[in-house]
């Protein structure tokens, strides 16, 4: 079910909810994430401070009862053992109890510098959990040429534009759903929103180009419901996250990568690091590609290959240096 902020959240909390939302940009799911994370620590401190039951239900807490007197009176403290509640009780990892951590830093930063509500930021020197950094998981150049001649049967075209483009644009899945044939303009460009409503433009090579013409051919005209959807599902309808997720799904367990943590996501990496790896993408250029905000998120894309790192090694002017023999 849809959480819905505006029906339960607090007025104090819902004024920044709205200034993320028209302020800040942010899109609705972001802002509901925000929403759900600062209702688990009003929950939280509601418990802990004994203002419910002691059999009190956590997900029933209601929180519409928050006020600025409560507010003022959390503490650094609070915070701290509201993360150590986070880990120990809800088993959450690292990246979400940073993600808490970082909208309930917000929060308070709201209150304190832009609606002067409190004279101080009381958790402002909240450290935010360290994150572990994985290296992406991506597929091979051999895996994608592999991935892309597994596509077969009534939907070939579709599902081949789809691969081509993940593979070679780096689309996040939500922005696949959400392209419109009209995005594809005729200068071999294509129109992206991405997080945030921000729109870039990504430049389509030829075999993106080629994979798009041949499946606008065969793309459905009568009875879609969604007119300007450019990819179009068995019910004539857009097709959405899940569909796209399930028919990746479908080929990347084709060629028996269904079990090893796989998915959209992993071809939006397989598309970053060929194009670094292989083409010699500058990070930087990589960033707006991407569509990343930061350049610290594109730098996990920087990772090398064990054979990279040999070829540099090998590849210093001392590599073939030896030690003089004493005479």
């Amino acid at each position: 079910m849809a959480v819905s902020f505006r029906d339960e959240a607090p007025q104090i909390v819902k004024e920044y909810l709205f200034y993320l939302e028209t302020i800040k940009i942010k899109s609705k799911k972001t802002v509901d994430e925000y929403y759900i994370d600062l209702r688990t620590f009003f929950r939280y401190l509601k418990k802990s401070r004994k203002l419910v039951p002691d059999d009190a239900e956590f997900e029933d807490i209601k929180i519409d009862d928050i006020d600025i007197n409560l507010i003022k009176s959390v503490t650094l403290n609070d915070a701290y053992e509201y993360m150590d509640y986070l880990y120990r009780e809800r088993n959450n990892q690292s990246a979400a109890r940073a993600r808490k951590c970082s909208s309930l830093k917000g929060f308070f930063d709201f209150l304190y510098s832009k609606k002067h509500l409190i004279n101080s930021n009381p958790i402002a020197q909240l450290e935010v959990p360290k994150r572990k950094k994985a290296l992406p998981k991506y597929l091979t150049l051999e895996q994608s040429i592999e991935l892309l001649n597994a596509v077969e049967g009534k939907y070939k075209e579709r599902d081949y534009a789809i691969l081509t483009l993940f593979l070679n644009c780096g689309l996040r899945v939500s922005e696949m759903s959400g392209l419109n044939y009209t995005d594809i303009r005729t200068d071999n460009t294509m129109r992206v929103v991405g997080k945030g409503n921000k729109e870039r433009v990504v430049y389509l090579n030829s075999a993106c180009i080629d994979a798009i013409n041949d499946y606008m051919k065969v793309r459905p005209v009568d009875g879609v419901k969604d007119k300007k959807a450019l990819f179009i599902s068995r019910n004539n309808q857009r097709m959405s996250v899940k569909t796209i997720q399930a028919m990746v799904y479908k080929y990347l367990a084709k060629i028996g990568l269904d079990a090893q943590g796989y998915s959209c996501h992993k071809l939006r990496h397989t598309a970053a690091t060929l194009m670094y790896q292989h083409g010699g993408v500058d990070v930087r250029v990589l960033k707006e590609v991407l569509g990343h905000e930061n350049l610290g998120t594109t730098e996990i894309y920087t990772h090398l290959s064990s054979e990279q790192m040999k070829n540099a090694a090998e590849s210093n002017p001392l590599s073939k240096v030896k030690k003089k023999k004493s005479e």
